[in-house]
Parts: C-alpha cells; structure tokens; sequence
C-alpha cells in the first residue's frame, strides 16, 4: 500500500513539474511576441507623420552632426596618380526629436531599410576619386535609434582621395595627404559638423603600410564655399613618413659602388687604354640605365628631386673619371706603349750603328766652308774642317729600345702620371664631402611645415 501512494506521488509532483516549465515557457515566448509586437508599434507610431525630405528641426538653428572615423587600413598611395586610398569605418550621429520614444530603455539596432523612411545627411568627400560602400555579403552599414532620438549612422566606405605631393625631397619626403567632407546640399545654416569629442579619428591598432609610417593626423574644420553657399567642412591630414629602406638598396648602394668601381681606373696602368676606357664606358652606362630606372614610377614634374640630384652626382663623377683618362693619355710619353713587331724590326737601332763603347759619341754635320758663322757657334765642336754634334747613344730612342725600357721597371719611360695620383686623393674626398652636405641637407631640412590644429 506504502509503494502503490508513494508511486502515485511521485508522478503527481512530476506531472506538476513539467506543467509549471511549459507555463513558463509561454510566458516567455508570449513576453518576447509582445514585445516585438511593442516595438514594431512603436516604429510605426513615430513614423507615422513623419517626413524624411525636411531635416530635424526645420526652420530652427542648424542640425549638429558629430562625426568620427576608424581608419583600418591604408594603401596603395601613388605617386604618379596623386593620391591614396583607406578603407575606414564611417560613423555619424544626430539628433532627431521627432524619433524620441519611451518605454524601451535600450537602443533599438534597427535594418538598413530604416534609412530610407527617416532623415539623413548628404555627406560626401570633397576631394573623393572613386570611393565606394562595401556590399559583401550585404551593404556594410547599420542604424542605432535611442531614446532620446539621437540617430547613430555607420558604414564601411573605402575611400580614394587626392593628395598633392611635393616630391622635391623624394625619397626622404613627409606628405600631408589630406581628407576633407561635408554636405553637399545644406549651407551651414542648416547643417553643422563636428568631430566627436575625444573619438575624431582613430587608427586601427594593426596597421601598417609597407611604404609609409603614418605619424600623426590632425584634424580640423572650416566653412568652404560651394554652390553660392558657405558650408561646413570637416578636414583630417594624414601625415606620412617614407621608408628609405627600398631606395637605398635599389639606387643609393648601386650608384656609390659604381662611382667606387670608376676610381680602380686610377691604379691601372696609363698605358692600358683598352682597360681603362672600357671600364669607364660600362660604369657610365650602367648608371644611365640605373638613373632612368629610379625615375620609372614617378610622375614627371617640373622640378628634380633629391634622388635625381644624387643620381645626377654620381653620373657627373663616373663622367669626370673617363675624362680625366683623356687627360692622362694626351700626357702621356709613351702613348699606349706598344709596338708591332715588324715596326721595330723596320727601324734600325742607333747603339748598333755605332761601334762605340762609350755612350756619348760625336757625329760631323757639315765641313767648315760649307757652315755659317751662327752654325759654328751653336755648334762649339769645330775639327778637322768640319763641325761635329755630340749623340748621347745611351738614349736610343728608337722604338725596339722604348719597348724594352716599358719592361724594364728600372728603365720605365712612363712614372705613375701626376694627374693619377692627384685624382687618388681628390675624387674620394670631394665625393666624400658632398654626400655629406647632401644627407644633411635633405635629412635635416624634411617637412618643417605646422600641423594642422585640432578644432
């Protein structure tokens, strides 16, 4: 008996257990069913009369839109076209009266669809080029409505702007590449825009640009004219810092080492004309070719830029280095040095005419009545009825006897040229001081403009 109660027991409280669950349940399913029932009421009550074509108070003081911007990535940024692009997340707000509510504490995240029954500003970029609004896998944009009927609008745009470079630095250049918006329609008797306090523009945490460092960005407002009409603007200036580390291995490096390269033709042998000249003309080629490759992707300006100056540098030296080769070579005793060997075979040496142990011989000229009065005085050597000159045989100069002197290093004709060793000592210190003045001129004086001030 005790069994059979404690088993009717067990499933009265089982029974009551699992009713007061599924009461609960409807509950809850009823209270959320309610309240979006609530909530799509409420929409529909506030936009009832509501009229998207007049802005929030119409005919009253000028609309406030507080914006700020996340910036997430930036790049590519051309020279040659003048500008950048970022992609960045958008967010503007403002407060509408005719949409405050009550009775729901929360915001209300609303679909995009509510942006085309409620009021919103007709931003655009002053200086765009081709900007557009992300749409993968839906447009990339969202609407917060609070209580008191301030309108929280976000998107995700990537933006292509114009950006003016001053490149007479290049490639030790800072840019200021600027980005200025506002309303394209409204005066600023209707519509105000404002940074948001202390959120201007922030920049995502990883970011980072394989050219630039992004150094700061300062932001601003101002009124510009635009349609017969002063309207507020919003500015932001990106200021962009560039790596030097590209250039420098692609055409700093090569063209120090080819100047280098040049100055081995002042140790070879004056007399190596091939050598020397083939050296020259390789290292001056090379280095057009290197000047022109520098200039490929960027834009033609009118003005040189700092790379140009040092490709122009190095150039102008590796061109003093063949030129001061033809200086050697016109000083030169010897010319090139060497002979064929039928030309010194054809030329009788005068050691081997004379048999004459001595090397200094006399030869007659002419008989004393055949010579003038002046003759026998430049002479001074009168015998026999003849005048006589003196021959030093020891300095044959016949061609066999100034091959066999370039050989003989104790008999050299040709000493190392004075020009080869003042060109030593002159073409690496003069080098020397000039990159000097040229990095401090260039790395000194970057961009010493003012920033601008954030309003």
């Amino acid at each position: 008996m005790i069994k059979i109660l404690l088993a009717t027991f067990i499933m009265i409280e089982s029974k009551a257990a699992r009713n007061s669950e599924i009461r609960r349940f409807r509950e809850e399913d009823f209270y959320k069913k309610n309240s979006t029932y609530n909530v799509s009421r409420l929409l529909d009550s506030l936009l009832e009369d509501y009229d998207n074509n007049l802005r929030p108070g119409f005919s009253g003081p000028p609309t406030l839109i507080e914006v700020n911007m996340q910036v997430r990535s930036m790049g590519p940024i051309s020279e040659t076209e003048m500008d950048y692009s970022m992609d960045c997340y958008f967010r503007q707000s403002w407060v509408d009266t005719r949409l405050t509510f009550s009775g729901y504490k929360d915001a209300l995240a609303l679909s995009i669809e509510m942006l085309t029954k409620i009021w919103k500003p007709d931003t655009f970029v002053y200086n765009g080029k081709r900007s557009y609004l992300h749409t993968i896998t839906t447009s990339n944009r969202f609407v917060r409505l609070f209580p008191n009927g301030r309108v929280l609008y976000s998107q995700r745009l990537t933006i292509r702007a114009t950006c003016l470079m001053d490149l007479t630095s290049f490639p030790m250049d800072r840019q200021k590449c600027p980005l200025k918006f506002g309303s394209f329609g409204y005066t600023e008797e209707d519509v105000r825009y404002q940074w948001t306090t202390g959120r201007g523009v922030n920049i995502a945490s990883d970011m980072k640009m394989s050219q630039f460092d992004l150094i700061s960005t300062p932001t601003g407002n101002e009124t510009t004219s635009l349609n017969h009409g002063l309207h507020s603007t919003l500015m932001v200036s990106f200021h962009l810092q560039r790596h030097m580390g590209d250039f420098i291995i692609q055409v700093y490096g090569p063209c120090i080492l080819l100047v280098v390269i040049s100055w081995v033709s002042f140790w070879l042998n004056r007399e190596a004309t091939s050598d020397r000249i083939s050296l020259g003309i390789t290292t001056v080629l090379t280095m057009t070719f290197l000047g022109l490759e520098a200039r490929k992707d960027l834009p033609k300006v009118p003005y040189p830029t700092a790379l140009d100056y040092f490709v122009f540098i190095s150039f102008s030296y590796i061109f003093c280095t063949v030129v001061q080769f033809g200086l050697v070579h016109h000083f030169t005793k010897l010319g090139s040095g060497e002979y064929y060997l039928e030309e010194m075979e054809s030329e009788q040496c005068q050691r081997s005419l004379r048999n004459s142990s001595h090397e200094i011989i006399y030869e007659p000229i002419k008989t004393i009545a055949e010579s003038s009065e002046k003759e026998k005085e430049l002479s001074g050597l009168v015998g026999n009825g003849k005048l006589w000159r003196q021959i030093d045989i020891s300095k044959c100069a016949c061609k066999r006897c100034l091959a066999s002197a370039v050989l003989d290093p104790e008999e050299s004709l040709n000493s190392v040229s004075k020009i080869d060793k003042i060109s030593r000592i002159l073409f690496p210190i003069s080098y020397f001081m000039i990159n000097l003045f040229y990095w401090k001129m260039f790395l000194v004086n970057e961009d010493s403009g003012e920033l601008m001030t954030e309003a």
